[in-house]
């Protein structure tokens, strides 16, 4: 059993430029993209990895249902004659989401620390990488055991950048892929303005870019990319953060 991306095999079924889309064709055409690619077979989850991704989805459920009874509170006080009854409902709604959530992270952090102890300690010793990123780093990466180097895990995130040029005439701007982890994305993105102050690296790299005239967001993106860089060296070679260690795996 294989499980690939599926965009890979959608774009595999586009070349063919096929007018005819059913069940049958689509089997067929899936059935043709594992002949002509080597497709890995599928590593089954362990327990504590299943549930760790479990806990994620319901943590993003409840952020989403915080967010939308917060805007719902804030738009009930904007009618300026609120509801007593409403408001206490979603005041103890609100409350409830945010007791779950609570647990939520407590039990993902209890597995992490179950499983992964020593490597979250190392990733944290990372000046601007937050525990929230390390958790979601090791649970999305398997303890970084599913990626092989560190621009596969750059890749997976969705900020490595895509390059639109043709000859000489069009040549359009550079931008991240975004075809990655969103929610890893952002957490990287709010670590990088922190790292930009405490981490030697990073701030070196922001400073450099920002003194070449490119904009204040592209030098932030390239310091996420030196934050996952610095996180994959640390968690291969099981070494704590060394503000002037070179790593090869960096």
């Amino acid at each position: 059993v294989s499980v690939v991306n599926p965009l890979s095999v959608k774009r595999f079924i586009q070349m063919k430029l096929s007018k005819i889309k059913t069940d049958k064709s689509d089997a067929k055409a899936i059935c043709e993209y594992a002949q002509a690619t080597e497709v890995p077979l599928y590593t089954a989850r362990n327990a504590v990895q299943a549930e760790c991704l479990q806990l994620l989805s319901l943590q993003d459920l409840y952020l989403k249902q915080r967010t939308a009874v917060k805007n719902k509170i804030h738009g009930e006080k904007a009618l300026g004659t609120p509801s007593k009854t409403v408001s206490r409902s979603l005041v103890r709604m609100l409350k409830q989401i945010e007791k779950e959530l609570a647990q939520v992270e407590s039990r993902l952090e209890s597995l992490v620390r179950k499983t992964q102890e020593e490597q979250l300690e190392q990733l944290t010793s990372i000046p601007g990488l937050g525990k929230k990123t390390a958790m979601l780093l090791i649970v999305l990466t398997d303890g970084f055991t599913s990626f092989e180097n560190a621009r596969q895990l750059c890749c997976f995130t969705g900020i490595t950048p895509t390059i639109r040029q043709s000859g000489t005439s069009v040549r359009g701007r550079s931008r991240i892929s975004k075809v990655g982890n969103r929610k890893l994305r952002n957490l990287l993105f709010m670590c990088s303005f922190t790292a930009c102050k405490t981490n030697k690296a990073c701030r070196e790299i922001y400073e450099r870019i920002v003194e070449k005239g490119k904009s204040k967001k592209l030098a932030l993106i390239a310091v996420c990319n030196k934050l996952l860089k610095q996180a994959f060296a640390i968690a291969k070679s099981g070494t704590y953060y060394q503000e002037n260690y070179l790593s090869k795996l960096a």
